[in-house]
């Protein structure tokens, strides 16, 4: 298989609970806590488990491995025809966001935790010039990218042409707009755009979008951090669709 690093209890936790196809995992044997519950869950599904010194950590992995890590099968990216088929299938309005260059893999990572957390039905990213899926980026989703769909397309602006033809609505969320994003309707079928760090949407994305919403800011600083902006728009999607007609 072809194989990958993840590091961290959470994110080898949720690829084992997720089924995710794992080769061997490592865990430190300076370490103590939690590992009975990994051990367990490692035995009964056949993996094999090595102990390693701290070292062997400390040289592969960025700060924060805990003292576990993995090598797992890739995880698969989804087609964008299979991202859209996804909420028909569901039965339900579809929700997906789209990632225009979103370079900071830990930004990339809270973002897809957010995902799992609002149930969005897929993520779309462009391959060139935007963060890859690494194992930083599934560190910093706690292990929420083990159910996230997600799909990886060369030119987003092709992915929102689909989606234009599949009735969904484009909301590109950009500062300074003179829409908030509680003045759209957010109960029907949508797809969020959401820019990269500091330079915001690219012209022809925000050309591409039906409605470009921003968040209202009465503090002294002008922005916030892209993956909370993008947990606040995702959040009132949600608190939108709750209510009762």
């Amino acid at each position: 298989m072809k194989a990958e690093w993840l590091y961290g209890f959470n994110p080898v936790l949720e690829a084992i609970r997720s089924g995710r196809k794992i080769k061997t995992i490592y865990i430190s044997k300076q370490r103590h806590e939690h590992i009975e519950k990994i051990i367990e869950i490692a035995k009964v599904e056949g993996i094999c488990v090595e102990f390693a010194e701290k070292d062997f950590f400390d040289v592969r992995f960025h700060k924060g491995h805990q003292g576990i890590a993995a090598t797992v099968e890739k995880k698969r990216l989804l087609s964008i025809e299979e991202i859209l088929s996804i909420p028909e299938e569901k039965g339900e309005a579809p929700f997906f966001l789209v990632l225009d260059l979103i370079e900071d893999p830990r930004n990339l990572g809270a973002i897809l935790r957010i995902a799992d957390a609002v149930g969005i039905h897929g993520v779309i990213f462009q391959s060139h010039r935007s963060a890859k899926i690494t194992s930083t980026v599934c560190k910093a989703s706690s292990g929420a990218i083990e159910y996230v769909n997600i799909a990886e397309v060369v030119n987003i602006k092709h992915a929102i042409d689909k989606m234009k033809k599949l009735d969904i609505t484009i909301i590109g969320a950009e500062a300074g707009s003179g829409l908030t994003y509680w003045d759209i309707d957010l109960k029907t079928s949508l797809a969020l755009v959401i820019g990269s760090e500091g330079h915001g949407l690219r012209k022809t994305v925000r050309d591409a979008c039906d409605f470009v919403v921003s968040l209202p800011m009465r503090g002294k600083v002008n922005s916030l951090n892209v993956s909370v902006a993008t947990g606040i728009f995702a959040y009132e999607v949600i608190r939108q669709r709750s209510l009762k007609e």
